[in-house]
C-alpha cells in the first residue's frame, strides 16, 4: 500500500545555508508518526516544506502518490494537509470563533464551517465557553486548542503538529496528548514534532530521529524508546 505522505531525499536551504540534507520519511494512512530531535535539527523546516511554506531545493514530496512540488500552500491545504505551527500563530485581536472560521477559508471547507465549529466545540468545550473572547487573552493551553481547532476547520486528512506541548504546564501536556489521541481516533493521520520524546513515542506508532538535517534513526516507537543511544541523548536515562 502506498503511503499517504512520502518525502524523498528532501533538501532545503535558507539562502546559502542548507538546513535539510536528503531527508526521507513516509506516513501511512491512519498512523501517528513522530519526528524527534534537538532544537535546530530540521524538524520544523520539514513540516514547513510539506505544507508548502518553504520551497524544496531538491528531492520530492508526494501526497497520495502525487508530487506536491510546485503546488501552493493554500492548494495543499485544500488537498487535506493542515499544519498547527509552533507558537500557535493565532490572530490575537480576533475572537476564538473568528480564528476558527478563518480555518475554513477554502472553497471545499466553507460549506461545512458551521458543522465543523460544532464538532470542534464538542472536542474542546473550553473554546465554546470562550468563543467571543479575544484569542490573545486565552491561556497557553486554550490557545493551543484554538490553533488545533483552526486547523481542523479545513477537514484535514493529514494533521501536522509542531511542538503542541511547548510551554504548557505538566497537567496540560497530558491533556494535549489525550487530545491528539482523540483526533487520531476520528480517522486523522498525524505527523507530530515534539520535544517531549517520551510522550511522543508513547502515542506514535513510528518515529524518525533527525540530527543536523539528516534522518539518523527510524523505527517502531517501542524500538526507539528502548534504544540506549536515544534514551541517553534525549531522555537523560
Amino acid at each position: 500500500m502506498k503511503p499517504l505522505l512520502e518525502v524523498s531525499d528532501l533538501s532545503l536551504a535558507y539562502g546559502d545555508v542548507q538546513v535539510l540534507f536528503g531527508v526521507s520519511l513516509e506516513v501511512h494512512e491512519g498512523e501517528i508518526v513522530t519526528l524527534l530531535g534537538s532544537n535546530g535539527a530540521g524538524k520544523t523546516t520539514t513540516l514547513r516544506a510539506i505544507s508548502g511554506l518553504r520551497p524544496a531545493r531538491g528531492g520530492d514530496i508526494r501526497y497520495r502518490g502525487e508530487s506536491l512540488l510546485g503546488i501552493a500552500a493554500s492548494k495543499r491545504a485544500e488537498l487535506g494537509i493542515a499544519l498547527v505551527p509552533e507558537g500557535r500563530e493565532l490572530w490575537p485581536q480576533l475572537t476564538v470563533r473568528e480564528n476558527l472560521e478563518l480555518g475554513a477559508y477554502s472553497k471545499g471547507a466553507r460549506p461545512r464551517s458551521g458543522q465543523n465549529i460544532e464538532r470542534i466545540f464538542g472536542l474542546f468545550p473550553r473554546l465554546e465557553e470562550r468563543h467571543a473572547q479575544l484569542a490573545g487573552s486565552l491561556s497557553g493551553g486554550e490557545q493551543q486548542m484554538c490553533a488545533i481547532g483552526r486547523a481542523m476547520m479545513s477537514d484535514p486528512k493529514l494533521l501536522m503538529l509542531d511542538e503542541p506541548s511547548l510551554g504548557l504546564a505538566p497537567i496540560l501536556v497530558d491533556q494535549m496528548f489525550s487530545i491528539i489521541r482523540t483526533l487520531h481516533g476520528t480517522g486523522i493521520t498525524v505527523l507530530l514534532v515534539e520535544q517531549n520524546l517520551q510522550k511522543a513515542l508513547e502515542i506514535a506508532q513510528r518515529g524518525y530521529v533527525i540530527e543536523t538535517g539528516r534522518v539518523k534513526l527510524q523505527g517502531a516507537s517501542a524500538e526507539l524508546l528502548g534504544d540506549p543511544a536515544i534514551r541517553q541523548a534525549y531522555l537523560g536515562l
